[in-house]
């Protein structure tokens, strides 16, 4: 009796369904959420990026056109200073993800969003009353307040991405990830060199943020089902493609199938060669640069953000390719995000491959194979990134919070790997070792993924109850 009523309100369901999809809005309230979630990742990654220009000015007094600016030449603990953002982040990353499933992440997301604006804001008071241990701890309070920003985000998205646009709304949200590195490297040297000074990075972009904080508290939902503005054609498409309805999140998290399952294995592998392939790039480039090539790529803040420009445009194309390639079934969703991830890891790691065979009088080489590196992983945001929600729509934050808290253990391992190989940072052989190392993680990587990957929504995906009352 139970299942004839349950078959009978799924078959009414799909009836009303039918006639209310031909309604949705082409631009609705899910593409509101989404350009939100941009402009908050947008403001994030600005705040990660803005003290490693500002830092400069902060302790060079010549640096600043404006002499009444205050600096601090006597600082001896800059490493520190940009590295104390990474103290914070990697704690609550998996607690960030239950959080989004339990409580919804909305809330979260506001209230971290506001404290890092917060202190970002106070950054130059902080700076001006507590010196340099008070920036230190001041940046760990901002990065843990980043460890929610993605298992947030990917919880999010899960509930309001329909399947068959999640490649170009996630890849829309996550290009702020590039947009933003390369707008706070630009607009946070431009200002420092200004009379305005330093300390107005930190104004603009910790008033940015309290606004977007405020925007978000004002239009954001944790789901279609608990915003009362949305329509309910648009609603029903939503529900209907991610396959549930419910109005609040699940409680349970099925730690036992996440921990025992290949696919989330191989995910976290994939990701885990990723970052430290990424944060190889990221952090050791400019340093070879300077010793082996005698080129400082940190002088020309237009050309460090080339890579991260070319990254952004080369998104959008990816990501309707993505969704284009899955709707008309040209591929299965499995098979297109190993594709894509096979793609980005592979001509990221020929590119440093090659680098690492780049002579002391080709620089100009080397910084079109280290665009190449950057921009081409551009193809990876459409395979592994993209894989939480496709494991589990309703755990993708908890699936996000866990691979990305692990995973970022390695952006610390990987400037460590380059301390303990390159003893003479001038030896192009030693940097070579790197380069080779890096490569063949992010392969290896790879091919498990390729291996044992799935893009199949999981059996643990659902509590026990809801598939006995599906049954």
């Amino acid at each position: 009796m139970v299942q004839s009523e349950s078959l009978k309100k799924d078959i009414l369901y799909s009836a009303v369904d039918d006639k209310l999809i031909e309604h949705v809005p082409k631009i609705g309230k899910r593409h509101l959420q989404c350009l939100v979630l941009f402009l908050i990742t947008f403001i994030a990654y600005g705040f990660r990026v803005n003290l490693s220009v500002a830092i400069v000015a902060m302790t060079d007094p010549t640096a600043n056109e404006n002499s009444d600016i205050q600096t601090y030449p006597h600082w001896t603990h800059k490493g520190a200073i940009l590295s104390a953002f990474f103290w914070g982040y990697i704690w609550p990353q998996v607690f960030a993800g239950y959080a989004a499933n339990r409580f919804g992440a909305k809330w979260f997301l506001v209230g971290t969003m506001s404290l890092q604006s917060i202190v970002g804001f106070c950054t130059p008071h902080i700076a001006a009353h507590l010196g340099e241990i008070g920036v230190m701890l001041g940046r760990a309070v901002q990065g843990f307040c980043q460890g929610f920003l993605f298992p947030s985000l990917t919880h999010l998205l899960s509930q309001w991405v329909p399947h068959e646009e999640r490649a170009r709304m996630t890849g829309f949200v996550y290009g702020a990830v590039p947009f933003g590195t390369l707008c706070a490297m630009l607009v946070s040297g431009a200002i420092a060199g200004s009379s305005h000074g330093w300390p107005m990075i930190f104004y603009m972009y910790g008033s940015l943020g309290i606004l977007v904080s405020v925007l978000f508290a004002i239009v954001g939902y944790n789901s279609p089902a608990v915003d009362p503005t949305i329509s309910e054609a648009e609603k029903q498409y939503i529900e209907r493609s991610l396959g549930h309805t419910d109005e609040k999140p699940s409680h349970k998290v099925p730690w036992k199938g996440i921990l025992t399952s290949k696919p989330v294995w191989s995910l976290l592998v994939t990701q885990c060669g990723f970052v430290y392939g990424f944060w190889i790039l990221l952090t050791q480039i400019p340093t070879y640069m300077k010793f082996v090539l005698n080129f400082n790529i940190k002088d020309n803040s237009l050309l460090s953000s080339l890579p991260y420009l070319v990254l952004f445009i080369l998104s959008f194309p990816l990501s309707f390719l993505s969704d284009f390639i899955i709707n008309k079934k040209y591929v299965s969703q499995t098979t297109s995000r190993k594709l894509f991830s096979s793609v980005g890891i592979v001509t990221t790691s020929i590119a440093l491959f090659m680098m690492g065979y780049v002579k002391p009088d080709e620089s100009t080489k080397a910084i079109w194979l280290l665009i190449a590196a950057i921009s081409l992983s551009a193809f990876c945001n459409f395979g592994w990134p993209l894989n939480h929600m496709d494991l589990s729509p309703n755990h993708a934050g908890t699936l996000m919070g866990l691979c990305n808290g692990i995973s970022n253990i390695f952006s610390g391992i990987a400037p460590l790997t380059v301390q303990l190989l390159v003893k003479d940072e001038r030896d192009p052989v030693q940097w070579r070792i790197i380069f080779f190392l890096a490569a063949g993680v992010q392969i290896v990587s790879g091919m498990i993924f390729n291996v044992y990957g799935s893009a199949e929504v999981q059996p643990w995906n659902e509590d026990d109850r809801k598939k006995e009352d599906k049954e």
